[in-house]
């Protein structure tokens, strides 16, 4: 938001364009559509017309596209007219809801104005662009200005709020919240640089102009504010770091308080910090930067601060997580020189801004700190100290103390303290806690000091503005400890801002005098509130995290617990709904719910420290350092729960140190009330809460106004915005929780002369004319109006109204105005057809007149007399006066316009001449003033002209000196060859001195070297003789509580004895309880044995322990004896058994994904297998269900071709594939194995892992008890199992039965109907018109058999339907229950049936005797003829039943016939997988050459490496040995695992062996389930033909014999077609048994193919494995050389170090000669200068003893000068002589110097004391020269011109002393070239070591890439075998619906069979031949399904499904 530079209109930015905004035609269209707001994903809210109404949901039509849509009315939102678009108060909104807030802003965010107000707030939306709206003029244009009469802008609000305080003289706040990257940190800017303008104290402030973001202030602005601005840079860069969201993030949160005197001037200012993000300093997360000023220090400083601060480069630090990230348009380098500047303009030194930058190298240093675990024990070790050296020279410590106190600090234990080792894991994170305290006590040092430097004590405030710039409410996924913080913050924030709207309601309320029920909204806070911060009763979550540090054995598990055990019933609180969760606790903030993870809560809250490294930074030698850490020792008590442990578990630390010294507040800062006791510590909690307290106090006493910071997207991109994303912010700002309050009560309010005029129209009678008061006519009109009392409320001025009232008063009006406008447009219209009517009516009356005219015309034209009257008429001058008079009025009007323009012409000729009257004044008044000028020219011109004669004579004077001074020169010249000589002389002394001194330093650090060595090894054994003494100790210690406990004892015994006395004397009293007394005396005496007995064993370990006290003695001696040779092997064997960790845990995680690929392998071949079984017992039962089968079609013999094409493709195509499979597997191999025998040659170096594989055996053998007891599971499982299938097959024996018995049944009722159809075979013989309704019957079954290939064609159309099938399956299930009921019913209904049939027998034989009698039964047949009709129809309507079913099972075929095309893309896609690993196959060998280049590489620096390593080959030897037998160990293992593997898989056969019970269980029911449909469609059928013979009894006892011809004739027929189809169906099973061996083959190749693949697979595993050996291999001897390469810069870096110190010295030693030897020339030539003066003085004094004669008077005075002077000259030559004397003592020092060098620095002190005196006697000398050439010039007065030829040959001495001094620094500069060409070579030196470490890095990313495709290759592997079993499932359930089909198809055949043998033995009618050819249908369609499924279940490369063989 800073300001833009270009010219462009700022007021766009600020001003709404209303003339869009009041369009009569959106608001038009707003009323008709009756738009409203609907929830919408993309754009969180859309535009839509209401269309209809449907209960609770409404029909819309959204406005963007026009689509409809169904919302629930809860869902709708209101949309406000357009009158209120792009408001600047949303608070004014009629309709205040979540859409028209957001429509709102995002509409004035897309017009470019960023600003919105929303009642009290101000919403700001970062429009990540420079916008021209933060100039000077728009300074100018808010100032003075109202809140109202401007646009919004944070002018406006800093403007609103300096006015107030001016004016009310009452504090006030800004608070500006938001998240990062919303703009908080621009915006407080803007409030300062605008208050700095306004309120600036100097007086010139109209001249001034400020920048808004220029570093840098114009000279004319006041100091103070000046500095106010620049405190911001330094906060900035110290405080500010990039992130993911925000470039310039603020990590804390700043409360700048400006003060402001009565005048309304700024006379100070003060900051307040909160919550810095320390953690910052130590890590930070990807593609996120630490604090600026690192990156700016190591950009920005010079090379001579990088030496004084021992600089390195970015990757060199650990602390910078990600490197060097630059900024995008930022300058590190540049920043740094701002900084800097803004330091100086605010006061600090140069050795104040020296420390600081010190302190920050310091923190960086604290990360490159490294210790090591050491061999036997945890104990942390440092293996260099040349980090913590350079960090103690930049803090000012020994470094021998500082690792003492972090690798062994001291603990007080009761009264003593006692020395702790730490483990690696302490010793990293005191160091990190360190490093973050020193840069928050930095921190808050630096806001400490801009605090100082902005204070003005010299004027009192009279009030003050403060500033709120602290990150807003924060939501996460899961929220830490700082979360907590924030949303604490901002809870508080948001319940004074909801009691501030409380009480301006409540003000304006009362004002206007309505009555309301007041509601504190503020209250609806504080269940949240008291849920963080209440102290007791029940205790918050701050007190109970609190309570939870006090304990040691505290963790966060168990605050966590304690919280929920407190707070579990909380309205606000919520536990986790699952155990999955990852969050610990919830908390329901006023803007949602907010999940919390308390890991390290108790740890951030304690905030622990090092006690030992704070005391030593307390004592620092560095003054700064020692001033950061004052407060530590002092202020701070130990945490007393420290005081009586003596060892923690897992303490990290030693000690906690409270944080009250961080934010400097003492105890008299909160009072009393905030005192704690001695002992006690401060939490970080406590700490914030009371901070927190202190600034809502302060802004309770303020004058709040709320600033909103809103980011619109996540991408920085201008001009787009996220809704869902705003809408959040709004709901987290607390906009939205505002918006709930102002719809609480009346928002919106309008004066009564507003809304008169606006909604008068609305009630157009119910205002008398005439005057009335605006309240009354408002009161009127409301009751015309007729609104509920409740809706609005009318006060003294304003009328106000609840949300949504006024936007339906817009709706009435605009129906009102548009009623109006029609009924005025309807007036209109007929104004002006009337008027058209008119002129019609008088252009007909002039037609008329015309032609009348026309005709007299026509009369008259031959008329003599008319020819004469028309020639004379234009002679008579009355006519001619009609045109002289229209020529004057042309005249009169040409005059007036001539007029006109002559007075506009005098016009502005006299605007002119005023215009120029002015000119000329000012003319006259410039030149008023240049005369002036000029005269004041001249009068200078006057005065430079006399100058020039003065200068001129001096000239004069000068050239006469210039010759002395010539002279003189001459001698001086001569003087300095002498001094030359003399130099020349002396140097060669030094360079002799340098020399034996150079000696003595390199003496000096090899006797360093050894004494650092003999201080490491008497170190370590003081640790051991610690370690031993400490358990002495504790074995006396448990000695001593052994002997109090039987002093304790013995005590116990007395006060037994005591106890029996007093029962002995109560026996009298209480002979009721003697016996209990008894008793327990009893017992008592019991424990006493028992006590007694203790005892006695205590003594016994007490012996045992003075044995083995005795032991231990002997075995420390030896240990001692033994200490000596181990140390020289420990750290070889150290670094060599981390390496061999390492590739242990490596390996074991290799072999874990190896045994899990195992497992998964022989699953899947153990489901293969099964497969396998599973498809050949299929085939078998498919081969023998279609040998049964009788009826196909030739379409299957078609289908059968192609799809025997398509598996010889097939085949041909898996052939080609497997081949090409082998020869690429038969590469791979042969590549690994050359790959393998390369890698083999370095196998030899790891041989160090027999005990860690002893540990891995044990895991195994845990595994193994585990595998154990899962296998126990499964064998129980399997149990169950069993007994379910024992259970099921009762069932199944059960029902088996049952259907014999149905079928026993169904066999009787055959026989007799056979019987039946005898005795009507007689009957038939009779009716011959019989035979003619048997040939329609014959016609209607072939319109029937039409009809069903219709249905057939219809059938194939929709067999692409898949959901009938599985509601089919459904059904199924429900129908066998109840068929098992229908059978029973069936059985009753059978008996029934025989009945009927014995009584049709009778009634048989009666018909018989009737047709013999009677032969009138014709007129019955043709009844019955119509009864048979109607039987045809009910038997279509049954066939159209039978074609539903068809249609079904069509469906089913069309189902598997997708299935197998889905398998069929899945083996397409398994190819391609296929393809895609060969292409990785062939990457890998690309990597394998690559690494054997770089195992090249290695190689030879492994070469030039060996040199140096031989006196390590003894070493490798042992190790050799080791790794023989660690290899033999790991043999032992692998067979112990091929015994697992072997175990595991006969377990994995046997969990098989259950599977298949329970599928063939399954396979059971399904066949019962087909078996019980069979019957039920038999009985179906039964139940038909009965019916049909009921029905037909009596009619066809004469046709019978007709019929018995015609269906013996049909017969004949049939049975020849059934041959014919026969021999068919056994052609094609021959076919289909040929079909189903080649699919056998192809089935035994495919699995003989995938075997071949899985025993490949199994090789490419181990050539894996040999490789990822290799590469382990290649990562140590990496390792080996980078140890070296450390070893190397170790070396390299102690040489640097050494050279450092030989130059710094040798700087010194020149610094101090050249000042020595300036000192004595200065003072030689002072010598002579004051010999020279004693001369001039004695020739003076001649010349003045002449004079005397004359002057008496004079002669006095002269005397006495001249005693004067010659006393001064005597006290020179005094001086002189001494000065020469301490010449010679340093020129004696100087040599001593050399000699003695741990003496150096007290010497140099005395030098330096030395110079200081010679200085100041120097600067005597000028004084007194000076005094002197005063008195010489008092004395030219008197004497002329004799003293200036004295006073010039003193000034050409001063200008020879000049250029001697320039020699001098040319010299100097010299020498300064010469140090920066070995700076130079220094820095090539350093480059080539990173260059080393780059390479080093380069490797290492290089062999953690082939890592990562390794991983990658075995994830796609893992895939590809998912994939396959996917597949394999897949085709299970294709095989097991193909068994369903077959077992339909076999109750189909076996129904048809039946049909058969009823009809060879003479069927009744011929609809059993439709019925018949139905079944064929049914049986074609399964036939069908069967060879599709079995030819497409191997297709493998058809692109297009196969059509339905039936089209």
């Amino acid at each position: 938001m800073a300001q833009r530079t270009g010219q462009e209109d700022p007021e766009r930015y600020l001003f709404v364009d209303r003339a869009v905004i009041y369009n009569p035609a959106t608001q038009a269209d707003w009323t008709a559509k009756k738009l409203v707001w609907i929830p919408s994903e993309r754009h969180g809210f859309e535009g839509a017309s209401i269309k209809e109404e449907r209960d609770d949901e409404v029909l819309v039509e959204l406005a963007e596209n026009g689509k409809k849509a169904v919302v629930n009315k809860d869902d709708i939102q209101k949309m406000n007219p357009p009158k209120f678009s792009k408001v600047e108060d949303m608070a004014e909104l009629t309709c205040l809801n979540e859409a028209s807030v957001l429509h709102n802003l995002k509409d004035r965010y897309y017009s470019g104005l960023i600003y919105t107000y929303s009642g009290l707030f101000c919403v700001v939306i970062n429009p990540y662009k420079n916008l021209p709206i933060y100039s000077e003029n728009i300074i100018e244009m808010y100032r003075g200005k109202k809140r109202h009469e401007m646009p919004p802008h944070i002018y406006a609000i800093s403007e609103s709020a300096y006015r107030c305080m001016l004016q009310d003289r009452e504090d006030q706040s800004i608070l500006c919240t938001g998240e990062s990257g919303a703009g908080k940190t621009e915006n407080t800017k803007k409030v300062i640089q605008y208050l700095a303008h306004v309120a600036s104290s100097h007086k010139g402030r109209k001249d001034h102009n400020i920048p808004p973001e220029s570093p840098k202030p114009v000279k004319h602005q006041g100091e103070l504010e000046r500095q106010l601005l620049q405190a911001n840079p330094i906060l900035e860069s110290f405080g500010n770091a990039k992130t993911v969201k925000n470039d310039n993030s603020s990590r804390f949160g700043k409360f700048i308080r400006i003060n402001f005197d009565v005048t309304g001037y700024i006379v100070g200012a003060n900051i307040e910090t909160y919550l810095l993000e320390k953690s910052r300093a130590v890590r930070q997360a990807k593609d996120e930067r630490t604090f600026h000023i690192f990156y700016q220090l190591l950009a920005g400083a010079g090379e001579h601060l990088k030496a004084d601060l021992l600089l390195e480069g970015f990757n060199s630090y650990r602390f910078l997580s990600n490197g060097y990230i630059p900024i995008p348009g930022q300058q590190d380098k540049d920043n740094f020189q701002e900084t800097m500047e803004a330091m100086h303009i605010m006061g600090f030194s140069h050795d104040e801004i020296l420390a600081m930058l010190k302190v920050v190298s310091s923190v960086l240093q604290f990360g490159n700190i490294s210790f090591k675990k050491e061999r036997n024990t945890d104990q942390a070790s440092m293996p260099e100290n040349t980090v913590a050296q350079k960090l103690c020279h930049l803090l000012g410590m020994n470094v021998m103390e500082f690792t003492r106190a972090i690798l062994t600090p001291r603990i007080k234990v009761g009264r003593d303290y006692v020395q702790k080792a730490q483990t690696k894991e302490q010793a990293d994170f005191a160091v990190e806690a360190l490093a973050k305290a020193t840069y928050e006590r930095l921190f808050r040092w630096l806001v400490h000091r801009i605090n100082k430097a902005l204070d003005r004590t010299k004027r009192q405030g009279a009030s003050f503005i403060g500033i709120l710039d602290i990150a807003g409410f924060e939501i996460f996924e899961l929220n830490s400890f700082e979360q907590l913080c924030i949303n604490y913050t901002n809870e508080k924030l948001q319940q004074l801002f909801n009691h501030t709207m409380f009480i301006l309601e409540q003000e304006e309320y009362q004002r206007e005098g309505i009555e309301w029920n007041f509601i504190d909204f503020g209250l609806d806070l504080q269940p949240c509130i008291d849920l963080i911060e209440r102290p007791a009763n029940p205790p918050g979550v701050l007190a109970l995290l609190d309570e939870e540090c006090w304990f040691p054995k505290a963790t966060d598990k168990t605050f966590v617990e304690k919280l929920v055990q407190e707070q579990g019933t909380h309205s606000k609180f919520q536990k986790p709904r699952q155990l999955k969760d990852k969050a610990d606790f919830c908390i329901i903030h006023y803007a949602g719910r907010v999940d919390y993870k308390a890991d390290e809560w108790l740890m951030k809250n304690m905030d622990p420290l090092n006690d030992n490294v704070a005391t030593l930074l307390h004592q620092s030698s560095d003054k700064f350092i020692a001033e950061l850490w004052k407060d530590e020792i002092h202020n701070i008590q130990r945490a007393s729960f420290y005081d009586n442990v003596t060892d923690l578990p897992d303490a990290p630390v030693d000690r906690i140190v409270g944080l009250d010294q961080v934010t400097g507040m003492t105890e008299t800062a909160f009072g009393s009330a905030y005192k704690t006791k001695k002992g006690m510590f401060r939490t970080v909690g406590q700490l914030y809460k009371e901070s927190l307290t202190k600034l809502m106090a302060t802004l309770r006493n303020t004058n709040p106004n709320f600033v909103r910071c809103i980011i619109p997207n996540h991408e920085k991109r201008a001009g787009k915005l996220d809704p869902h994303l705003v809408l959040d912010q709004l709901r987290c700002n607390g906009v939205l929780e505002g918006i709930r309050i102002c719809r609480q009560g009346f928002p919106n309010r309008i004066v009564f002369q507003e809304f008169r005029q606006r909604y008068e129209i609305l009630t157009p009678n119910a205002i008398p004319k005439g005057f009335m008061d605006g309240k009354q006519a408002c009161e009127r009109m409301i009751r015309a109006l007729e609104l509920d009392p409740n809706l609005y409320r009318i006060g003294q001025s304003k009328i106000f109204f609840r949300a949504g009232v006024l936007a339906h008063l817009e709706e009435e009006r605009d129906l009102k105005i548009t009623d109006i406008i029609i009924f005025f447009q309807a007036v209109c219209r007929g104004y002006l057809a009337r008027k058209a009517f008119a002129k019609k009516q008088q252009q007909l009356s002039a037609l008329k007149v015309l032609q009348r005219n026309c005709a007299a015309y026509l009369k008259l034209r031959h008329w003599q007399w008319w020819r004469v009257f028309t020639k004379v008429k234009p002679l008579l001058q009355v006519t001619r006066q009609e045109e002289e008079l229209q020529a004057k009025d042309e005249e009169l009007v040409k005059v007036r316009e001539k007029q006109w323009k002559v007075e506009a012409e005098l016009e502005e000729m006299e605007r002119k001449h005023q215009q120029l009257l002015e000119e000329k004044n000012i003319l006259a008044e410039q030149l008023q003033a240049e005369t002036e000028l000029f005269a004041e020219a001249e009068e200078m011109r006057a005065r430079l002209a006399a100058k020039k004669q003065e200068l001129e004579e001096i000239l004069h004077d000068l050239e006469s000196r210039v010759e002395e001074e010539e002279e003189r020169n001459q001698v001086l010249q001569n003087e300095k060859k002498k001094m030359q000589g003399h130099i020349q002389d002396l140097e060669e002394q030094l360079d002799e001195e340098e020399g034996a001194r150079q000696k003595l330093q390199l003496e000096k650090v090899t006797a360093e070297a050894k004494i650092k060595k003999m201080e490491e090894e008497i170190l370590l054994l003081e640790d051991q003789n610690s370690k031993f003494l400490k358990e002495k100790k504790l074995m006396e210690d448990r000695i001593a509580e052994c002997t109090s406990q039987l002093a304790e004892e013995e005590e116990k015994a007395k006060n037994l004895a005591k106890l029996k006395n007093k029962q002995e004397m109560m026996i009298t009293d209480l002979e009721e309880r003697l016996k209990k007394e008894e008793k327990t005396r009893q017992e008592l005496e019991k424990a006493k044995r028992k006590l007694d007995g203790e005892t006695t064993d205590l003594q016994d370990q007490i012996a045992e322990l003075q044995a083995q006290i005795e032991e231990l003695k002997i075995q420390l001696a030896k240990k001692e004896e033994e200490l000596q040779a181990a140390l020289a092997r420990g750290d070889d064997e150290a670094v060599q058994k981390n390496n061999a960790l390492k590739l242990i845990r490596e390996l074991q995680a290799q072999i874990s994904e190896l045994q899990e690929d195992l497992e998964s392998e022989k699953a899947s071949r153990n489901k293969a297998d099964k497969q396998k079984r599973d498809l050949s017992e299929e085939l078998e039962a498919l081969k023998t269900e279609l040998e049964d089968t009788l009826d196909t079609t030739a379409a299957q013999q078609e289908l059968r071709t192609k799809r025997e094409q398509e598996v010889a493709e097939l085949k041909k195509a898996l052939e080609e594939e497997t081949k090409n499979h082998e020869a690429q597997i038969q590469d791979i191999r042969q590549r690994h194995a050359t790959a393998l025998e390369e890698l083999s040659e370095q196998l030899e170096q790891a041989k160090r892992f027999k005990a860690n594989l002893e540990k891995n055996r044990q895991c195994l053998e845990t595994d193994n008890k585990e595998l154990a007891c899962e296998v126990k599971v499964l064998q129980q499982v399997r149990s169950e199992s069993e007994h379910k299938r024992k259970k099921l097959d009762g069932l199944v024996q059960e029902l088996q039965t049952k259907v014999a018995e149905g079928e026993r049944l169904r066999a009787e009722l055959a026989e007799k109907g056979n019987k039946l159809q005898n005795e009507l075979d007689n009957v038939s013989s009779l009716l011959e018109e019989a035979e003619k309704k048997g040939i329609k019957f014959a016609k209607d079954a072939a319109s029937l058999e039409s009809q069903l290939q219709d249905t057939q064609e219809l059938l194939q159309e929709e067999t692409r339907q898949k959901l009938s099938l599985s509601s089919r399956i459904r059904q199924l299930e429900e129908e066998k229950n109840n068929l098992q009921e229908q059978q029973e019913e069936e059985e009753e209904a059978q008996k029934s049936l025989e009945k009927q049939v014995t009584a049709l027998q009778s009634q048989l034989a009666d018909a018989k005797k009737k047709v013999d009698d009677d032969l009138g039964t014709i007129e019955g047949l043709e009844e019955s003829k119509k009864k048979l009709l109607k039987d045809m129809e009910i038997l279509s309507q049954r066939l159209e039943e039978k074609a539903m079913a068809y249609d079904k099972l069509e469906k089913t075929k069309n189902r598997l016939q997708q299935e197998l095309d889905d398998l069929m893309v899945d083996l397409d896609h398994q190819r391609q997988i296929v393809s895609n690993l060969e292409k990785k196959q062939k990457k890998f060998d690309q990597m394998l050459a690559e690494e054997k280049n770089i195992s090249a590489r290695y190689a030879e620096e492994r070469d030039r490496a060996e040199a140096e390593a031989r006196e390590k080959e003894t070493k490798a030897l042992s190790l050799a040995r080791a790794l023989e037998e660690a290899l033999e160990a790991k043999e032992e293992f692998e067979r112990q695992n091929k015994q697992f593997r072997t175990d595991m898989e006969d377990l994995m056969s046997s969990k098989d062996d259950v599977g298949k019970n329970v599928h063939e269980l399954e396979k059971s029911k399904r066949t019962l389930e087909q078996q019980v449909e069979e019957m039920r469609t038999q009985l179906e059928e039964l139940e038909d033909e009965l019916q049909a013979t009921e029905d037909a009894k009596l009619r066809l006892e004469v046709n019978m014999q007709a019929l018995k011809a015609q269906c013996e004739r049909d017969l004949q027929a049939r049975e020849e077609q059934n041959e014919e189809k026969k021999r068919l169906l056994v052609k094609q099973v021959r076919e289909l048994e040929a079909e189903l061996e080649d699919e056998r083959k192809q089935r035994a190749l495919a699995v003989a193919s995938k075997k071949k693949m899985e025993a490949d697979l199994k090789d490419l595993e181990a050539q894996i494995e040999a490789a990822n050996k290799a590469r382990d291999e290649a990562i140590k001897q990496l390792r080996k050389l980078q140890a070296q390469m450390k070893d190397y810069q170790r070396e390299l870096e102690e040489a640097r170090a050494s050279r450092d110190e030989i130059f710094a010295q040798s700087k010194e030693n020149e610094k101090k000669l050249k000042s020595l030897e300036a000192e004595i020339l200065q003072l030689q030539e002072e010598l002579a200068a004051s010999e020279r003066a004693r001369r001039h003085a004695e020739q003076e004094r001649d010349e003045l003893a002449d004079e005397i004669a004359s002057s008496a008077s004079g002669k006095s005075a002269l005397l006495d000068e001249k005693r004067r002077l010659e006393t001064r000259i005597a006290q020179l030559e005094e001086e002189l002589e001494e000065e020469q004397s301490n010449l010679e003592l340093l020129n004696d020092r100087f040599r001593k110097t050399t000699l003695q060098v741990d003496t150096l620095n007290s010497e140099l002190a005395a030098e330096r004391s030395a110079a200081q005196k010679s200085e100041n006697a120097r600067q005597q000398l000028e004084r007194h020269n000076k005094e002197l050439k005063a008195k010489l010039q008092e004395l030219e007065g008197s004497a002329k011109s004799k003293f200036k030829a004295t006073i010039s040959a003193l000034e050409a001495k001063i200008g020879q002393l000049e250029e001697q001094l320039e020699q001098e620094a040319k010299e100097r500069a010299a020498a300064n070239k010469l140090v920066r060409r070995t700076e130079k070579k220094l820095k090539e030196v350093f480059m080539q070591v990173e260059d080393e470490r780059r390479h080093a890095d380069q490797y290492k990313e290089q062999m953690e890439k082939a890592n990562a495709r390794m991983k990658q290759l075995k994830r796609q592997l893992e895939e590809a075998e998912e994939e396959a079993t996917r597949a394999n499932a897949s085709r299970r359930k294709l095989q097991r619906e193909l068994d369903d089909a077959t077992e339909a198809s076999e109750g189909l055949s076996r129904e048809v069979s039946s049909l058969r043998n009823r009809l060879r033995r003479g069927g009744p009618i011929t609809f059993s031949s439709s019925r018949s050819g139905r079944r064929q249908l049914h049986i074609e369609g399964a036939s069908l399904e069967l060879s599709d499924d079995d030819a497409e279940s191997k297709g493998s490369d058809i692109n297009e499904p196969q059509a339905a063989p039936t089209e």
